[in-house]
């Protein structure tokens, strides 16, 4: 058995409720429970996969676990948002994402040659 954490962004009402009645709700949004096991987990996993039509453009669940075999020791399944790439990079997760329209260059250059 091991901690469970679930952090949630702009879902409809049913998934808090749902998440609530599974796990501590730690701040709105963020669901805790330290000692779910794999068979629970899995479970609150299927039910979040059967709901995600209903997930808004921005909306989106992450849930992490202690996983020895995964990089960080941490394992994670996701849908919706982060609209960030997962890599895994020497036995630790990074995130990327791609510069958008509203990333400017000249800004990111002014921020990389500011004095230390």
């Amino acid at each position: 058995m091991a901690m469970t954490i679930v952090m949630t962004r702009n879902l409809p009402d049913r998934y808090r409720g749902f998440l609530a009645s599974a796990m501590h709700e730690l701040a709105p949004g963020v669901y805790a429970d330290p000692v779910m096991t794999r068979s629970v987990r899995e479970r609150i996993w299927q039910v979040m996969i059967e709901w995600q039509s209903l997930l808004a453009e921005d909306g989106g669940i992450m849930m992490v676990w202690p996983q020895k075999s995964e990089p960080s020791g941490m394992a994670m399944s996701v849908l919706g948002w982060p609209k960030k790439e997962l890599i895994n990079h020497e036995g630790f997760w990074l995130t990327h994402r791609a510069f958008t329209a509203q990333d400017d260059p000249d800004d990111l250059l002014e921020l990389q040659n500011l004095p230390e």
